[in-house]
C-alpha cells in the first residue's frame, strides 16, 4: 500500500468519518423500502414526488454521507490542513443531515409545508457548517496536489447545488413553485451529481487507485486538466440549458467524453497494478466503468428522445456508476481507517485490512446489488420485476451494513486491550 505524501499526523478522530459511513447504508435500505412500496408507473415519472423522495434518499442519504465521511478523513491527510473543531462540527452536521433527510422524506410524501421548511433549514445548515470550514481550511493547504484541487472544485459545486436545492425545497414548503423551478432542478441535479460527486470521485481516485491497488499513477494531463475541462463543460451545459436548450447536447457530449476518458484510465490502471489479485472492490470499479460508458452515451442520445428515459439513465449513472464506486470505497476505506488508527495507537497484533470483512458476504452483496441495478433498469419495460429488484437491493444494503460494521467492532474490541507498544511519546493526534 502506497502511503507517501500523506500527512498522517493530521488525521481526524476516527468517529468523525465513521458516523457518516455507518449511516449511509441505512438510508440506502430506506430508499429500497420506498421503492418496494411505490407504484412503478409513478416511480418512473421523473418529477413525481415518489421519484424525488427516493432520489434524495440515495443522493443525500447514501452518496452525500459517504462523500462527507471521505472528505473528513482525506482533507487533513492529503492537504495537511486542520478543519476547525472537526469533531464538533461533524457531530452537529451529521445530526442535522439525518433529521433533514427524514424531514424531507416525510414532508414531501405527506405534503406537509412546515416539515418541508424544517427539512430545508436542517439540510442547508447541515451541509454548510461542514463544507464552509473545509473550503476555509483549504486556503491554507500545504499540499495543493491534483487531488486537493479536485476536492476544492467539487466543494464549490456542492455549495452552489445545496443553495439551489434549498431554494427548490423551500418552494414546496411555501407553495411558491415558480416557472424557473424546472430549470433550476436540472442544474441542481447535474451539478450535484457530476460537479460534486463526480469530480470528487475523480480527485479521490488519483490518490486511492495507486495507494490501495499498487497501480501506476495517473498521467499528468489527467491529473492537471480533466477536472478543469469537466468543470468548464458543466458551466457551458448550464448556460446552454437556460438559454439554448436545443444545443445542450454539445456540453453533454463534452462532459461525457472526459468522464469516459477517466474511467478508461482507471480500467487501464487496474489492469496494470503490480499486485494483480482481484477482490470485490476491483469488481465494483470495473462495473462502474461499464455502467458509466452506457449511461453517459445514453444521456447524450436521450436529448433526441425528449428526455423520456431520464429516470432509467439516472439509474444507470447514479446506481451503476456512482453508487458502485461508493460501495467499493467503503470496503477499502473503513478497514484502512480501523487499521491505521489502531496501528497509530500502538496495536500491532490486529487483523489485516482484508481480514476485517467477510469475503463471502461481500461477494453475495455484490451479486445482489448488481442484480438489483440491472433489474431496476429493465423494470421500466417490465414493471413486474421491480419488487424483486427492490428486495435484492434492500438485502444487498443490509449485507453491506454488516460488512462495514464488522471492522468497527474490531476497533472497539481492540482498544479495550493493552497496546503492543506505548505510542504516547509520539503525540499522534489520532483517536
Amino acid at each position: 500500500m502506497e502511503l507517501t505524501g500523506l500527512s498522517t499526523d493530521q488525521a481526524p478522530p476516527i468517529s468523525a468519518p465513521l458516523r457518516f459511513f455507518l449511516t449511509a447504508p441505512i438510508f440506502a435500505i430506506l430508499a429500497g423500502i420506498l421503492i418496494l412500496l411505490s407504484d412503478s408507473a409513478t416511480l418512473f415519472s421523473r418529477y413525481s414526488i415518489d421519484s424525488i423522495i427516493i432520489t434524495h434518499a440515495m443522493t443525500i442519504g447514501f452518496l452525500g454521507f459517504v462523500m462527507l465521511g471521505a472528505l473528513m478523513q482525506m482533507l487533513p491527510v492529503l492537504a495537511g490542513v486542520k478543519i476547525y473543531k472537526v469533531e464538533t462540527i461533524t457531530l452537529y452536521s451529521h445530526i442535522m443531515l439525518v433529521f433533514g433527510v427524514l424531514f424531507m422524506i416525510y414532508g414531501l410524501y405527506f405534503s406537509a409545508p412546515s416539515i418541508n421548511l424544517l427539512a430545508t433549514i436542517f439540510l442547508v445548515i447541515g451541509f454548510l457548517i461542514l463544507l464552509i470550514p473545509m473550503l476555509i481550511a483549504l486556503r491554507g493547504a500545504n499540499n495543493f496536489t491534483p487531488t486537493v484541487k479536485a476536492i476544492n472544485v467539487s466543494l464549490i459545486f456542492a455549495v452552489i447545488s445545496i443553495i439551489i436545492g434549498g431554494y427548490l425545497l423551500f418552494g414546496y414548503a411555501s407553495g411558491t413553485v415558480s416557472s424557473t423551478h424546472l430549470i433550476l432542478a436540472n442544474i441542481h441535479s447535474v451539478w450535484a451529481v457530476f460537479g460534486f460527486v463526480g469530480i470528487l470521485i475523480i480527485g479521490v481516485a488519483f490518490q486511492v487507485i495507486p495507494m490501495f491497488y499498487v497501480a501506476p499513477r495517473f498521467k499528468q494531463f489527467c491529473k492537471q486538466r480533466v477536472v478543469h475541462i469537466i468543470s468548464a463543460g458543466l458551466l457551458v451545459w448550464a448556460f446552454l440549458n437556460i438559454f439554448y436548450p436545443e444545443y445542450a447536447y454539445i456540453a453533454k457530449t463534452w462532459i461525457s467524453l472526459f468522464f469516459f476518458a477517466f474511467t478508461s484510465a482507471v480500467w487501464v490502471k487496474l489492469n496494470n497494478r503490480r499486485r494483480p489479485t482481484s477482490d470485490v472492490t476491483v469488481w465494483y470499479w470495473r462495473i462502474s466503468s461499464i455502467f458509466m460508458s452506457i449511461g453517459f452515451f445514453a444521456w447524450i442520445f436521450n436529448s433526441y428522445l425528449d428526455d423520456q428515459y431520464t429516470v432509467i439513465i439516472s439509474v444507470i449513472i447514479g446506481g451503476g456508476f456512482f453508487l458502485s464506486i461508493m460501495i467499493g470505497m467503503l470496503y477499502k476505506i473503513i478497514p484502512f481507517l480501523v487499521w491505521f488508527h489502531l496501528n497509530s495507537r500502538g496495536y500491532m497484533s490486529i487483523p489485516t485490512m482484508n481480514e476485517m470483512t467477510n469475503k463471502k458476504i461481500s461477494i453475495l452483496q455484490f451479486i445482489l446489488y448488481l442484480f438489483s441495478i440491472i433489474g431496476f433498469i429493465f423494470s421500466y419495460f417490465y414493471p413486474s420485476i421491480l419488487v424483486y429488484s427492490a428486495l435484492s437491493f434492500i438485502l444487498s444494503m443490509v449485507l453491506l451494513q454488516y460488512n462495514i460494521i464488522k471492522p468497527v467492532l474490531v476497533y472497539v474490541k481492540t482498544i479495550k486491550t493493552k497496546p503492543d507498544f506505548d505510542m504516547s511519546a509520539f503525540n499522534m493526534k489520532v483517536e
